[in-house]
């Protein structure tokens, strides 16, 4: 029995459409809030047995894990400890987690509280007897490619409002976006592939290519026929700004390390899944047309 979490957001649908159109044949239960839209389950064909829980509570989370031995964790990085201790707890042999890249970033917000839960479930697994479960982490890059993204989303909103459009440092900070697409289809070869490759490995789950946030730009501002002006601005002021909208705030409003980030290069190449899942995303230029024209439509 297979059990997943976060099958209703982003990325989870499209690994409900790899579920889908493999026709999986194992019970599936999917841990959903009340409030989720479940249309996509209750139409999927598949036999799903809807969970309703919140996953802040434990107790849902060991409810849910009785008599499973397959996991799939989309949701939220911060419930993987509980979800691996309630794993070895159920003897589960496979269990799936889906983490971020931010574990690699050089500040500390962005990527101390992540490795603080990769520590935790490292710790876990030492103390465990059971040493036939396989855990897989992936770590997917920057996610788009629908307008409930929170990343290109909002770009394509900037640029369609502004003439004059900000950029950091001209912009030239490396990107490497993926789509949630993609992402569904590399969460189905991984639960699916033999444990003999996959066994304990961390998978990069990012773009096709690596993209200056200049291109991203230019590419919305093309796609959108939409005259744009880029203002490029110095990474210290930027940071000034942010620093001083902080203080006038009184520290409700804390975007410093957001806009550091923003000239970080975050580009991290995909070798390994390429090489142990066939994993091969989609080119950014395609996959942002797509969601552009959606836009439009909107």
């Amino acid at each position: 029995m297979l059990l997943v979490t976060g099958i209703t957001g982003h990325s989870g649908r499209y690994f409900l459409k790899e579920l889908i159109n493999h026709k999986y044949k194992d019970k599936i239960k999917c841990i959903v809030r009340e409030s989720s839209d479940t249309s996509l389950l209750d139409n999927s064909g598949l036999n799903i047995e809807k969970i309703v829980g919140d996953l802040d509570k434990e107790e849902t989370i060991a409810k849910a894990m009785v008599g499973v031995d397959k996991v799939m964790h989309i949701y939220n990085i911060h419930h993987s400890p509980a979800v691996v201790k309630y794993s070895l707890q159920n003897k589960v042999s496979k269990v799936v987690l889906v983490h971020t890249t931010g574990i690699y970033s050089k500040y500390k917000k962005a990527s101390h509280e992540y490795k603080k839960v990769e520590e935790k479930i490292s710790n876990l697994l030492k103390q465990s007897k059971n040493a036939q479960i396989n855990v897989n982490i992936l770590r997917p890059t920057m996610i788009y490619g629908d307008l409930c993204d929170s990343n290109m989303s909002r770009f394509i909103k900037m640029i369609d409002y502004l003439r004059i459009m900000p950029v950091i440092e001209n912009g030239k900070s490396l990107l490497q976006p993926v789509n949630a697409r993609d992402l569904g289809k590399a969460y189905y070869k991984v639960l699916t592939k033999s444990e003999k490759i996959t066994k304990n490995k961390k998978y990069i789950l990012s773009g096709e290519r690596p993209i200056t946030m200049m291109e991203v730009f230019k590419l919305i501002s093309d796609g959108l026929e939409k005259k744009t002006y880029f203002l490029s601005v110095p990474l210290n002021i930027s940071v000034l700004m942010a620093k001083l909208l902080k203080f006038i705030s009184l520290n409700k409003i804390n975007y410093i390390e957001r806009v550091q980030r923003m000239g970080e290069d975050r580009h991290y190449s995909h070798e390994q899944a390429a090489k142990d899942l066939g994993y091969q995303p989609m080119k950014f230029e395609d996959g942002i047309k797509r969601e552009i024209e959606q836009y439009k439509k909107n």
